[in-house]
């Protein structure tokens, strides 16, 4: 067996693992990234870029169907799924095909095929041992599923409903977190009957309740039904529909059931445990700086405890290759990491949740401000608003918002909560009018003691 050798081998090619080959390759380290399907991972191929890609069709369609409201004659004649794939694909196909030449320009030396983590220095494809000083555990995470509950037929997770040939003429979507709110947002879209089942008691359980509750009037208003706090307890199919069981004895039954039921560490089956790695419930452990508890060894992405998002895979091989470099990257603060679930209308956060606050700090302070009170959001018409939550005599620590396009506002919501912005300091800062942008800004100024366009 001949050893070929770099600075620095990754175990995988999505998010976490290609920034990291990237900046270390950048900072003039040799790398070897070894991915066994594609360059890019599940975010490029079956997540965030295909599923956004089907939000803005289903976005496209809502608004042929809806022109009137805005003057346009315009009607929804039907959604062309293949035209809807095929433009879809194109867009995965482009970046993928940019991702490509990325690697070749950054001369990190991309292997085909499974790794096997076989040493604290070696990763070893199809019996070939690639080692380095330095190793990058980066191997993602798959769809889950329930105890009980085999994928298969008319039963299928996200993976194969990205790529589904047809629209279900009715759907039940089992959970309501980001995957299943976006999916049933998509489809709802596109004229599907659609019913979400979550067992805890609100939809995105993990955002701040005020979100949940503009999230649920929302859905109800777009005809999306939804039971929460009921559990699931069996399913079966036949060749023409899905019969599904709730612990409350009721059943629904759907052409096409979507398993959303969150994602896990896809780590088995790659040799980390039989090398020493420490693990806990199939996710790798490490400190603040990525480390595993072998020398030279580091985890990133959804393996490894915490947010499952690409951006924060992103900006932790990143911080690994300038750690590997010698430089003194600053740790992450998981909090800090800006959240968005892009169904309609959109949910984007940053820093805790009210709740959080009060837990950490005894007590916080809010204000609310929402967008009928913002021009830019009137001219979209689209309702929600934004969510502050301050520390008692601090600075904000959390930011929530909720409407059509807000995930484009949370860039500007994450400086502040990562400056640790008083609302002072934001109250004299200048939005353009007319953006929605102005709505952050609104409800900085009430939050400082000078609110402007506030009733009441």
């Amino acid at each position: 067996m001949t050893d070929t050798s770099a600075d620095l081998v990754i175990l995988g090619g999505g998010s976490g693992g290609y920034a990291c080959a990237f900046r270390a390759a950048g900072l003039g380290k040799s790398v070897i990234l070894v991915e066994k399907d594609k360059l890019g991972g599940t975010c490029l191929h079956r997540g965030c870029i295909p599923t956004k890609a089907l939000l803005h069709a289903a976005e496209v369609a809502d608004l042929a169907r809806e022109g009137d409201q805005f003057g346009v004659k315009s009607s929804l004649e039907g959604v062309d799924i293949a035209g809807v794939n095929s433009y879809k694909d194109g867009v995965v196909g482009g970046l993928f095909k940019g991702l490509q030449g990325l690697a070749k320009a950054n001369k990190v030396t991309v292997v085909s095929g499974q790794g096997t983590f076989v040493a604290p220095n070696a990763v070893e494809v199809d019996g070939q041992r690639y080692t380095g000083t330095d190793v990058v555990l980066a191997t993602g995470s798959y769809a889950r599923t329930l105890p009980g509950l085999d994928i298969g037929g008319r039963i299928i997770t996200s993976d194969q409903a990205v790529n589904l040939d047809h629209i279900p003429a009715s759907v039940v979507v089992l959970g309501g977190g980001v995957i299943g709110v976006e999916l049933a947002s998509v489809w709802r879209s596109f004229g599907a009957d659609v019913t979400i089942v979550e067992a805890l008691p609100r939809l995105v359980p993990l955002e701040d309740e005020w979100a949940s509750k503009q999230l649920e009037r929302a859905f109800r208003k777009r005809g999306i039904k939804y039971k929460t706090g009921v559990r699931f307890t069996g399913a079966t199919q036949t060749e023409s529909n899905v019969t599904v069981s709730l612990e409350s004895g009721e059943t629904i039954e759907a052409e096409t059931l979507l398993v959303a039921v969150g994602r896990g560490p896809n780590s088995a089956g790659h040799g980390f445990e039989e090398a020493g790695i420490a693990m806990e419930r199939g996710f790798v452990l490490t400190d603040e700086r990525q480390r595993t508890n072998l020398d030279h060894v580091y985890a990133v992405g959804d393996i490894v405890p915490g947010l499952q998002l690409a951006h924060r895979g992103f900006q932790q091989g990143i911080l690994v290759a300038e750690l590997i470099a010698g430089l003194d990257p600053k740790p992450i603060d998981e909090a800090g990491i800006p959240r968005v679930t892009y169904c309609k209308p959109e949910v984007a956060s940053v820093g805790l949740t009210e709740a959080q606050a009060k837990e950490r700090f005894g007590g916080a302070e809010t204000y609310t401000y929402a967008l009928s009170g913002n021009g830019k959001s009137q001219i979209l018409k689209t309702s929600g608003g934004v969510k502050l939550v301050k520390a008692p005599d601090g600075p904000v620590v959390g930011v929530t918002m909720v409407g059509d396009r807000v995930g484009e506002l949370v860039g500007e919501a994450q400086l502040i909560y990562n400056w640790e912005a008083y609302p002072e300091d934001v109250a004299p800062l200048i939005h353009a009018h007319p953006t929605q942008t102005e709505a952050l800004g609104e409800a900085f100024l009430a939050l400082a003691g000078k609110p402007l366009h506030v009733h009441g």
